[in-house]
């Protein structure tokens, strides 16, 4: 693991210094690298990948013992639990801020893990689960059913699952039976990272609720509306603090968090230490996708142990009748972890679904041999492409979008024509990124409008908010698109509860065009067709769950353009953030 050292790394080295004048240089080494970590999205710096490899030419990192020995003798360095800037735990180095979540959150879960809910009425819950469940009867084994057993016994869960294997239907049923334990008194939240992914978890919980059957007083104590966590917790303007913390829990009794695998550690700390310690959390996501932009992967350290104790397995055979196995030395968390494993949108005849599991094996040859030959019509590949390719494949991909607005067609229809097609890229700016494809296709769209050069907006524009606006409520990652409503130009967002709202183009927060965006951001969204634009050459960012968050956003077609070499790199990389949570969960798991 090698960074590039920025500017603001070697500020704080020397603000370091000027605390203490007289420390070793290799602590001041230390203190740059670790500040690039976190800024690569490592939560810590581990020493024993540094140790005694050279610096710059000529001069080589000390051994780790003796780097360890600088470190501990030095004033701004101590020990877990101690107030310095720097904390020394074992061979990992952190920033005290950093270390706080960490361990902060490390605690939280695992004393969540190890509570058992005494209150539960398993012979009510076996009936409601059989009643809620019926639909799968004659499963060799119902995930579904063992998850939400899993998620009334413990007040800590995790569901993990692919592209359509039913984790929103699944909690739809939990919180059924979670209220018909309670009596329908449940004080319930719903959240998402983002506005987009918490806008789809309304969707889908909205339309799940209608199959359920089950009687008003039950349903009617069932959420409809998600919010963001940032707007769950109480976000303040210019501000990492949340009005919502340990000393101003949340009056709630049980959270669902959708998206999970987009949050970082930082975030994951804040929202566990605002939680009432009776409360429930169920956190739903796919441990394959990308990990959050910011520092940890979470949902990845939480999904990486597996295993349920004895104890556990006889309870969830009186619960729900099924038997998950047991492994003997399982600690408590191996019994809040739930693995969906049957996708209910890729069939058995899926390419797009067979080409994910292809990648999230790593199997680099089987996956470009699906991709190449010509029996999956879900699936596409360009290998040998130019400039002009592109753009008309994007001419293509947006015509009917930009034939609903042409036409005048209702805002919502407007919406839900953009998407249906979108170009993902692996990176954001330079050669084959989001930036250049959007920048051509702008160009191409002004010329057919006949656009002058100086007007920015135009009917159809669409464009991705980059700097969150806290008076406006437009957040990072909400997409606009701009229509002419009542003769002005207004730029017309979706809010997660289904409602428009739209502002004159010169009020809004930092933003670009969407026409393709970057897989990071696309993460929370689904598309009927996705087409993934690959670098000419192979970068740190290219990898395998890149490929696969990817490819799982499209819901009908999944086109790759990309050289087979980078392509088949990409898959065979896996990315790896340097943390000491996994071992603070799961010890030597």
């Amino acid at each position: 693991m090698k960074f590039a050292e920025t500017p603001l790394s070697r500020q704080f080295a020397a603000c370091l210094r000027r605390f203490d004048p007289d420390m070793e240089a290799s602590v001041g080494w230390a203190a740059r690298l670790v500040s690039q970590a976190v800024d690569e999205g490592h939560v810590c710096l581990d020493l024993r990948r540094h140790a005694g490899r050279e610096w710059e030419p000529g001069l080589c990192l000390p051994q780790l013992d003796a780097w360890k020995q600088a470190l501990e003798a030095s004033r701004v360095t101590g020990g877990p639990g101690e107030f310095k800037p720097l904390i020394l735990e074992g061979d990992r180095l952190y920033l005290a801020r950093y270390w706080l979540y960490e361990q902060g959150l490390a605690d939280s879960l695992l004393a969540r893990a190890g509570t058992i809910c005494e209150e539960v009425d398993v012979t009510r819950l076996r009936d409601d689960l059989d009643r809620l469940f019926l639909h799968n009867a004659g499963q060799i084994q119902d995930w579904q059913k063992t998850a939400a057993a899993i998620a009334v016994l413990r007040r800590f869960c995790v569901i993990s699952g692919g592209p359509g294997t039913g984790k929103t239907s699944t909690v739809v049923r939990i919180l059924a039976a979670l209220q018909a334990q309670a009596g329908g008194n449940l004080s319930i939240a719903l959240a998402a990272p983002t506005g987009k992914a918490a806008a789809r978890m309304q969707d889908s919980i909205r339309s799940q609720k209608q199959q359920l059957g089950l009687p008003p007083e039950i349903l009617d104590h069932i959420p409809e509306t998600a919010s963001t966590l940032h707007r769950l917790l109480g976000s303040k303007p210019d501000s990492v603090y949340f009005r919502h913390h340990r000393d101003n829990l949340l009056p709630v009794d049980v959270v669902v968090v959708d998206e999970a695998s987009m949050i970082d550690l930082a975030l994951m700390a804040k929202l566990t230490d605002a939680l009432p310690a009776r409360a429930r959390l169920i956190l739903l996501g796919d441990k394959d996708q990308l990990a959050a932009v910011e520092a940890g992967a979470v949902f990845a350290d939480l999904c990486a142990g597996q295993g349920y104790s004895p104890d556990f397995r006889e309870g969830l055979l009186e619960a729900a009748g099924v038997d998950v196995g047991a492994s003997g030395n399982a600690p408590p968390l191996g019994d809040c972890i739930i693995q969906l494993r049957r996708s209910h949108r890729f069939g058995g005849d899926s390419g797009i679904g067979e080409l994910a599991r292809r990648v999230q094996q790593g199997e680099s040859e089987a996956s470009l041999g699906l991709l190449s030959g010509e029996r999956l019509a879900d699936l596409g590949w360009c290998s040998r492409f130019g400039q002009d390719d592109l753009l008309e494949r994007m001419d293509l991909g947006y015509r009917e979008y930009f034939q609903a607005v042409d036409g005048g067609a209702d805002e919502r229809e407007i919406l839900a024509a953009f998407n249906r097609f979108r170009v993902l890229a692996a990176h954001r700016l330079g050669p084959s990124s989001a930036a250049s494809a959007n920048r051509d296709f702008e160009f191409l769209r002004r010329e057919r409008l006949r656009t002058p050069a100086y007007e920015r907006w135009y009917p159809g524009r669409a464009v991705i908010v980059t700097r969150n606006d806290y008076g406006l409520k437009l957040f990072n990652g909400d997409v606009g698109i701009c229509l002419r409503l009542e003769g002005q130009l207004r730029v017309c967002f979706e809010e997660a509860d289904g409602k428009l709202r739209s502002f004159a183009p010169a009020r809004l927060p930092e933003h670009e065009p969407v026409y393709a965006m970057t897989v990071h951001k696309s993460q929370g969204s689904e598309f009927h067709e996705v087409l993934l634009l690959l670098p000419e050459v192979l970068s740190p960012v290219l990898n395998r769950p890149l490929v696969y968050t990817a490819i799982t956003r499209a819901k009908s077609r999944a086109e790759i353009w990309g050289r087979e070499e980078v392509l088949a790199a990409a898959i065979q990389q896996m990315p790896e953030r340097t943390s000491g949570l996994r071992e603070k969960l799961w010890g030597g798991v």
